[in-house]
């Protein structure tokens, strides 16, 4: 698991990635909101640790934003202000989670895991996209020509770029999602297997495009 901690206290975010890293999650610091939203549009996480108040932008302004923009990774917000207005506008930003400063490192790692896990419990297996019917769990992708099978990354990359429709998928991003971060797979991996989703795409009979975006990424177009 990948958590990027949003916190401008930078002691207590090397406390809290060290924490997090004794766990055997990766997890990496920033200190800035408009940083940490850029580092958060990159769907590299698969969850925030997002302080209330930070420089540059405003934890819950930032959460808005990536709520705006369709990105649904589990944010956890931390904060010193624990009046219930407080806590009732980082939830209605679209925080998952609430918790007040200070608190126990057994919680936070606690509230982490259940956060970790909700995803998998709440979303359906299978989802509209333009013109195709994509299941991750079954790997088969149906469209307006007949359906077919996946192959693990396949499927994989086609779900990434399939929830991030339109918009531009860093390469690093896709890496890391699709084989790993510890993984040395090649950048010429990544070409085959998008090669290996527009046929698969064209043979259902979609007009999704997946359009390669040089020397970015990978944007999936309807």
């Amino acid at each position: 698991m990948r958590i990027l901690v949003i916190e401008d206290d930078a002691a207590l975010a090397e406390a809290l990635a060290d924490s997090l890293r004794a766990q055997n999650w990766q997890a990496d610091c920033c200190g800035d909101g408009e940083e940490g939203l850029y580092l958060a549009r990159m769907d590299a996480y698969d969850v925030l640790l997002v302080d209330r108040m930070l420089p540059g932008m405003d934890g819950t302004e930032l959460v808005r934003c990536l709520r705006r923009e369709g990105h649904m990774v589990p944010v956890l917000m931390m904060t010193a202000l624990d009046a219930v207005g407080d806590r009732v506008a980082g939830l209605d930003a679209g925080a998952d989670d609430y918790l007040p400063k200070p608190f126990a490192t057994a919680e936070l790692l606690a509230r982490v895991r259940a956060l970790a896990r909700r995803p998998a419990a709440l979303q359906t297996s299978a989802a509209l996209v333009g013109d195709v019917r994509l299941d991750t769990v079954q790997r088969r992708l149906q469209g307006p020509a007949g359906e077919c099978g996946l192959s693990g990354r396949e499927c994989a990359l086609l779900g990434i770029l399939a929830a991030n429709l339109e918009r531009t998928v860093p390469r690093e991003t896709l890496l890391v999602r699709v084989w790993g971060p510890d993984s040395n797979v090649e950048n010429g991996n990544l070409d085959n297997y998008a090669h290996l989703v527009r046929r698969r795409l064209s043979s259902v009979g979609s007009q999704l495009r997946l359009v390669t975006v040089r020397g970015v990424g990978y944007s999936l177009k309807f």
